[in-house]
């Protein structure tokens, strides 16, 4: 099996507030991915970042106060799976619910290294 990193990128929660039941729905469906996944030995981990962080840049390595973002868009969290191959990696994460908050997601192999 193979490890993979899934970038979860959504738009900013606090810019759109989604209703309580919206919340609801949504975290039960996370769930059930988790538990899902998690039996299937294919979740490894992964967390929900948050909004506290700052960006190193540059030759200087600049200290910016921020997170990296676009438009309103931000790196809401990662997770960690393993899979066969990169394409059972993306099906894994074709069901993961970030598509109901209109968000997307960047599946990557991690490097073995020695």
């Amino acid at each position: 099996m193979t490890k993979y990193i899934i970038l979860v990128r959504e738009p900013d929660g606090r810019a759109d507030q989604p209703t309580e039941e919206q919340q609801k729905t949504h975290r039960a469906n996370w769930n059930k991915w988790f538990e899902k996944y998690g039996k299937a030995g294919n979740f490894l981990g992964g967390s929900a970042l948050s909004l506290n962080g700052k960006m190193i840049k540059g030759p200087e390595a600049m200290i910016v106060d921020d997170i990296h973002k676009v438009d309103t868009e931000i790196i809401g969290g990662y997770l960690l799976i393993q899979a066969s191959d990169l394409d059972s990696a993306v099906d894994i994460a074709r069901e993961i619910p970030v598509f109901e908050v209109d968000g997307y997601l960047e599946v990557r192999e991690l490097m073995v290294t020695d």
